[in-house]
């Protein structure tokens, strides 16, 4: 028999056991469409192996397993919060369309220290209107400006005559400075050779390698290096708005004239916005170049025909005759190859969304405050959706179709402002180009997703001038 001093205690015991069951039969039955997958480790859940570096023309080891496991969609433990995982192009089309709604962006919160709390990536509801709205207006009105198509020309034509003579370039650094050069430019309207431009752009390789470190905060580690130098930018920046003001000039035609003559905004909206513009203009567009050499060195009739096209548009041309917008509405093979360089190389992942409430898609619940991660990787690699998958084939994008297979740019309130931009740079940096060399990858090269991509050995190219002119000496 048990004594009456331990009645309680027993009865506290099974009052907790049956309270117990109670809670996980309600649960499970309150989940019973949760997506099925694993959590991983406590804490760190599966978070390591979803960001295990892979070749960014490809899915990786992770997904492969896990989608041929539990199927494109499927839940996981992820940056620290019980997260849905989508491949799937339907629900991904339908967690961008619904951003506001019944998502919204959901960020790291080590982000946060590196990009600010106003960061367009960041912000959510009418503080992202108003920035993304702003971001448009920018792009739209400098794209207006006489000066815009020569900048990005000149820009272009200099870099081909830098290379004179040269057996080797390292085509990511060349990337990334034709890009920052041309972003500077048309943000704040500082030329290359500025002190200024070399000081902000070394501050920025300081920036980007804290978007893959660890968050810890302390004196010599990358996160804090990345925390420093977006400090020093954001001081750098200040004081440009400071002298522009101090000197009432409002006639650049740049990002920085069109975001002073907003008075709704702060100055810390007002750094935050360039920072934005640097940092997508600069490190996504190069990024796209690099793999668009990469692609196009293993594609010699792919090559072939982007240099054909680029030879009718010049033939139509006076010697030294700049381009205009006429001659980039004839790049249509050109666009594709860029569209095709962007699927196959995956500039872009996945993003980071939670789900605001309870939602139901087709026969899959998605719970309230879940991360939701829809991965645009694997949609551009789905054999479902594109022949060969694995095959760089700008021909793909005769379909018309194909275009609705895709969100390498986003999509919904999130759609990328400066698309547009970015493939216009490209298209005029690619017709000097072709036009001047030829090239191979030098070494075992190949692009890698960690998860932004980086070439590991940065893309040395073994270049040949086209031309005899450009044989000097390097």
């Amino acid at each position: 028999m048990v004594e009456l001093g331990a009645l309680p205690t027993v009865l506290a015991l099974f009052l907790g056991l049956v309270l117990a069951f109670l809670v996980k039969f309600f649960f499970s039955r309150a989940h019973t469409n949760l997506p099925h997958g694993k959590m991983g480790w406590p804490l760190l859940g599966e978070t390591l192996a979803y960001l295990k570096p892979h070749k960014s023309d490809s899915i990786g080891i992770f997904l492969q397993e896990h989608c041929s496991r539990y199927g494109k969609v499927f839940k996981s433990h992820l940056f620290g919060h019980r997260t849905i995982v989508s491949c799937d192009h339907e629900l991904n089309m339908f967690i961008l369309q619904n951003e506001e709604k019944l998502f919204q962006s959901s960020y790291p919160q080590a982000l946060h220290g590196i990009l600010g709390r106003n960061s367009l990536i960041l912000v959510s509801g009418d503080v992202h209107k108003k920035l993304r709205s702003l971001a448009l207006g920018m792009i739209g009105g400098t794209k207006s400006t006489v000066n815009f198509l020569p900048s990005i020309e000149s820009l272009s034509i200099s870099m081909m005559e830098s290379w004179k003579g040269c057996k080797e370039v390292v085509f990511c650094k060349e990337a990334k400075r034709f890009t920052f050069n041309l972003m500077m430019k048309q943000s704040l309207s500082i030329g290359p050779d500025e002190a200024v431009t070399a000081q902000i752009l070394e501050d920025f390789h300081t920036f980007m390698k804290g978007f893959v470190s660890l968050p810890i905060y302390i004196p010599g580690t990358s996160y804090h290096k990345a925390v420093k130098a977006r400090e020093r930018i954001t001081s750098t920046v200040k004081g440009i708005i400071e002298g522009r003001r101090k000197e009432n000039r409002l006639q650049n035609g740049d990002f920085l004239d069109v975001i002073l003559s907003k008075e709704n905004l702060t100055d810390e909206e007002r750094v935050s916005l360039i920072l934005d513009l640097l940092l997508g203009g600069h490190e996504t567009t190069a990024t796209l170049m690099a793999l668009l050499i990469y692609f196009l060195a293993h594609s010699p009739q792919a090559l072939q025909q982007l240099r054909e096209e680029h030879l009718a548009i010049r033939k139509n041309k006076n010697d030294g005759e700049l381009l205009s917008w006429e001659d980039y509405k004839q790049m249509n093979f050109t666009l594709n190859v860029i569209y095709e360089g962007l699927r196959c190389g995956n500039v872009v992942k996945f993003v980071h969304r939670k789900s605001l409430e309870d939602i139901r898609f087709k026969e899959y619940l998605i719970p309230a405050g879940w991360k939701v991660l829809p991965v645009f990787t694997a949609v551009h690699h789905d054999p479902c959706l594109h022949e060969n998958p694995w095959d760089f084939n700008p021909w793909r994008w005769d379909d018309q179709a194909t275009n609705k297979k895709v969100s390498f740019f986003g999509g919904g309130q999130r759609l990328c402002p400066g698309a547009d931009l970015a493939k216009l740079e490209t298209a005029f940096f690619l017709h000097h180009l072709v036009l001047n060399y030829r090239w191979k990858i030098k070494g075992d090269n190949f692009p890698l997703a960690y998860p932004y991509v980086e070439f590991h050995k940065e893309l040395a190219i073994e270049i040949e001038p086209i031309h005899k002119t450009l044989e000097q000496k390097c």
